[in-house]
């Protein structure tokens, strides 16, 4: 018995491997299998198919036996196992990119728990905001950390009483003192 791997594809088979290679959203890994498979039916050896994918024979031979088990449907991954992660809903995505198109104009500024509480009260959706922010980032949103200050929110007119009191607090000799270098 022959340690040689081979993989025979009728026309049928070789059809829907062209169309699972055709396909956008086959992960990488899927693709790579189809590839093998592909390779190995054109009469490649295990060892030429692993060196043209630069990957290892034990990955090639590991495409062939799902092949074997499987045929052409067992090429993409397996549905992963646990609850699928939360995607905001079109409505409420394009909602959450008019609000903050909206405060961008505005000068408003959101940090994504804040996001996160809006989402909750308005939209009535319940996103953490770690995903929220990873949402945000693959969308295409991007922002700067802002600083720590009042100095926008402070009255001019206060600011100035602020100062003329401070005035007449100082006593007189500090500014001769201080100016004089004693």
């Amino acid at each position: 018995m022959s340690n040689i791997l081979r993989v025979e594809l009728t026309e049928d088979q070789r059809r829907e491997l062209h169309e699972l290679l055709a396909r956008r959203d086959l992960t990488r890994y899927a693709r790579q299998r189809a590839e093998c498979i592909r390779l190995l039916g054109r009469g490649k050896t295990v060892a030429e198919v692993a060196d043209l994918l630069e990957c290892h024979q034990v990955t090639v031979r590991t495409a062939v036996h799902r092949f074997h088990d499987g045929g052409i449907a067992a090429m993409p991954d397996a549905p992963r196992p646990g609850r699928p992660a939360k995607v905001l809903a079109g409505d409420d995505r394009a909602a959450l990119a008019d609000l903050l198109d909206a405060s961008a104009v505005a000068g408003i500024t959101w940090t994504v728990p804040a996001l996160r509480d809006w989402l909750r009260e308005e939209r009535g959706v319940e996103i953490s905001a770690d995903w929220l922010w990873e949402l945000l980032r693959r969308d295409g949103f991007r922002w700067k950390r802002t600083r720590d200050s009042l100095r926008h929110k402070a009255d001019p007119v206060l600011q100035q009483a602020a100062k003329a009191k401070l005035e007449d607090l100082r006593t007189y000799g500090w500014r001769r003192t201080r100016a004089s270098g004693i």
